[in-house]
């Protein structure tokens, strides 16, 4: 079995394209993520055993949420979580990488974890904005509407972005990678999932979490707007 510090040399080589990628996906995750695949990797993990370890950590701290009265303390433990379930989101492909290739399976259940993952954290805020009102610095059921506003957004720009990228032509095999764009990656952190994590650690500020987490629906509102139509012109110059 290769060591550790063997497995990270091969994945070094073995990275998907920072086409598209945030500063905070390339520079913090995708590393994470590299040595939980290599550790992974050494434990003979499978790539659908870390999603599902992923779906663990998410789940435990999308759960927090909703259970839990706010607090500073909570914060840290449900950003850590879902910081960690982010990590191993992108170690389960990179060890399938390690291993030689994944399977479609294994892709339909990344995809779906995420999904639900998505659908249940914006769920699960709205429980709290619910049950805890005066924690939150909340008065009436419109706030109710963000979170559920903010799922829309979210859902809605995964879903569209996985099926632009099957429906849109793959470049000709040996065709050289487009070079990555620093100034697209510094304008992708208000929409990169690991950035929204880090909202979580202002849960014991009361309505200062509710105004940050407002604040980033609105960004991701309108980074669905701008998607949306990028999207749609790509799309429209290919023939099926």
């Amino acid at each position: 079995m290769a060591s550790v510090g063997t497995a990270l040399r091969e994945l070094r080589g073995a990275q998907k394209s920072a086409k598209g990628v945030s500063l905070y996906s390339r520079f913090v995750n995708r590393p994470a993520g590299r040595y939980l695949a290599a550790g992974s990797y050494v434990l003979g993990l499978t790539p659908n055993q870390v999603t599902l370890v992923s779906a663990a950590f998410s789940f435990a701290a999308v759960a927090a949420v909703a259970l839990v009265a706010p607090s500073w303390g909570l914060g840290v433990a449900v950003w850590a979580a879902l910081a960690v379930g982010f990590a191993f989101d992108s170690a389960d492909g990179q060890l399938a990488r390690l291993r030689g290739g994944g399977s479609a399976a294994g892709e339909w259940l990344d995809h779906v974890v995420d999904c639900a993952k998505l659908t249940a954290l914006h769920t699960c805020v709205l429980i709290a904005f619910h049950r805890f009102p005066e924690a939150y610095g909340i008065d009436g059921d419109g706030w109710l509407l963000v979170p559920l506003g903010f799922q829309f957004a979210s859902v809605v720009t995964f879903f569209g972005g996985l099926l632009t990228e099957k429906l849109k032509p793959k470049p000709a095999p040996g065709s050289p990678a487009a070079a990555p764009s620093t100034l697209r990656a510094v304008a992708l952190l208000p929409v990169d999932y690991g950035v929204f994590c880090l909202v979580f650690l202002l849960l014991g500020g009361g309505k200062t979490f509710a105004w940050a987490y407002a604040g980033l629906g609105a960004v991701a509102a309108l980074f669905l707007a701008a998607f949306l139509t990028k999207w749609f012109r790509e799309l429209s110059a290919v023939r099926r």
